[in-house]
């Protein structure tokens, strides 16, 4: 199984559309997961188009995606518990937030609000940002990511520098 993982799209923010590299790969997913910071519904509507959408509201995100989207969900994909939230809040580190927000086992966790590419364990737990299509911020390259399920889980980012 497929799945894109996405985080902080921003649109129409950051950007106007959803950049091509990323549309290249939502051709062939099988579901999308996408950690908050939409900003508008119409993202999640276009996604839609593509595979089942999973996700979460950010901080950013206004009452029309709140009404629409919880602030963190557990799904279980094949056999592996899969946590998302955006990871916003005080003090804390991003990663330390999104692992504070779920109180029971989870195989993966996915957050975004940073916008760093980031892939680590914690115990056993894998954490996987994706970073964000469409605001790279300090970080060279913008990115979204690739979670691939099958008898393991397996992450990969894909990073580009044009986000048209």
């Amino acid at each position: 199984m497929k799945i894109i993982v996405l985080s902080d799209t921003h649109i129409p923010k950051k950007a106007r559309q959803l950049p091509s590299r990323l549309v290249k790969e939502l051709e062939t997913a099988d579901r999308i997961i996408h950690a908050g910071d939409w900003q508008t519904l119409a993202v999640y509507e276009e996604l839609k188009q593509y595979a089942p959408v999973d996700g979460v509201y950010g901080n950013v995100d206004g009452e029309e995606i709140k009404q629409v989207m919880p602030d963190k969900k557990i799904m279980t994909i094949s056999g592996f518990k899969i946590g998302i939230v955006h990871g916003h809040g005080e003090k804390k580190t991003t990663e330390k937030r999104a692992l504070e927000a779920f109180e029971e086992f989870l195989d993966c966790i996915i957050f975004g609000h940073s916008h760093i590419p980031y892939v680590k364990y914690a115990k056993k737990t894998l954490l996987f940002n994706p970073g964000s299509a469409t605001d790279k911020r300090k970080s060279p390259f913008y990115s979204f990511g690739i979670l691939t399920i099958d008898d393991e889980l397996r992450t990969q980012h894909i990073f580009y520098s044009d986000k048209e």
